[in-house]
């Protein structure tokens, strides 16, 4: 495993900086991941030549969240308020044009390297009490390239407040497969269920998939513009697993566990220098969970929660 750290680049040495930190590149076989200190991100991972996910250049921080890590909560909180105990917590406004909370308090935070080897890396970020989230926290993440050369992803959340915090966890990667034109890949996700939301993206209600929504038979990409989070995920050995594929058979697909209940799809048309972009977000609750109680989950002080989800190649025909 090898690592590079603006901070050398700030001492005077020759090594590259980074707008997203220390890079951490985890090898195996034909597989190649890299990971950024700034929000335990995945910058990129790719198979042989064929690259699977969306990834940005040196001096750009991650744009559309692209590979981040989500704590203590995923996606939106209304207005960035919710209750505790019957008192108003108010978080910062970081979703401006839509007056929400998003994406969790460690976006912009640099995560600690706790361990690393040639295929793996964990990285550390504390949350500490703030107002809106008065608690004490410990986000972990792991990477892994596994046996079968596939990307693991082990986030967990530790609480070390002396009372139950809430929380969601979550992750922002992007597919692709390679230099296939995304209009021409078909997505595949196995999901019963949609959330209905208002013009600013809040949960207000919630139906069977149907139309754009519905890629249980898989969509074509071309031409589809969804933002919605899905939920009654279709399991084989407890992982939900949504798939990108290609004419030709390639696919890369994204798996998640049993504690990931949601998943949020959204193609962008506004993904810079890409006609658009496939975000295939892994989430243990919706946005606004801490309002509605959907898919929320409560730490005990001192326990601990964690989820598990990964990114799984095949080259079909084009192998």
């Amino acid at each position: 495993m090898t690592s590079t750290s603006s901070q050398d680049s700030l001492a005077g040495s020759n090594t590259q900086a980074y707008a997203t930190g220390r890079q951490y590149e985890l090898r195996r076989g034909d597989a190649l991941a890299v990971v950024t200190e700034l929000a335990a991100g995945l910058r990129s991972f790719t198979r042989g030549n064929v690259l699977l996910t969306e990834t940005y250049g040196d001096d750009q921080i991650p744009p559309g969240a692209t590979g981040i890590t989500l704590a203590p909560w995923a996606n939106r909180v209304e207005d960035g308020t919710w209750f505790l105990d019957g008192k108003k917590q108010q978080l910062d406004i970081t979703e401006v044009s839509r007056n929400n909370a998003s994406h969790g308090l460690l976006r912009n935070a640099a995560y600690a390297l706790v361990d690393e080897s040639q295929h793996s890396v964990s990285l550390e970020a504390t949350i500490f009490p703030q107002h809106g989230y008065p608690f004490l926290a410990r986000h972990r993440v792991q990477y892994l390239i596994n046996d079968d050369l596939g990307l693991v992803v082990r986030q967990t959340l530790t609480n070390h407040a002396k009372a139950s915090a809430p929380f969601v966890l979550g992750a922002h990667p992007y597919l692709r497969l390679g230099d296939t034109p995304i209009e021409e890949l078909v997505l595949t996700v196995a999901a019963d269920t949609q959330l209905l939301v208002d013009d600013r993206l809040i949960p207000r209600s919630s139906a069977p998939v149907e139309g754009d929504t519905d890629f249980r038979a898989g969509k074509h990409i071309a031409d589809l513009s969804v933002d919605v989070a899905l939920t009654d995920l279709q399991r084989e050995a407890g992982k939900a697993r949504h798939t990108l594929a290609s004419a030709d058979g390639q696919s890369v697909s994204l798996w998640q566990d049993e504690a990931c209940e949601y998943v949020h799809v959204y193609v962008s048309t506004l993904y810079p220098g890409r006609s658009r972009a496939v975000a295939v977000e892994p989430m243990t609750g919706p946005a606004n969970a801490f309002n509605s109680g959907d898919g929320l989950r409560w730490l005990a002080p001192g326990e601990s929660f964690t989820i598990e989800w990964g990114i799984d190649y095949s080259p079909g025909g084009a192998g």
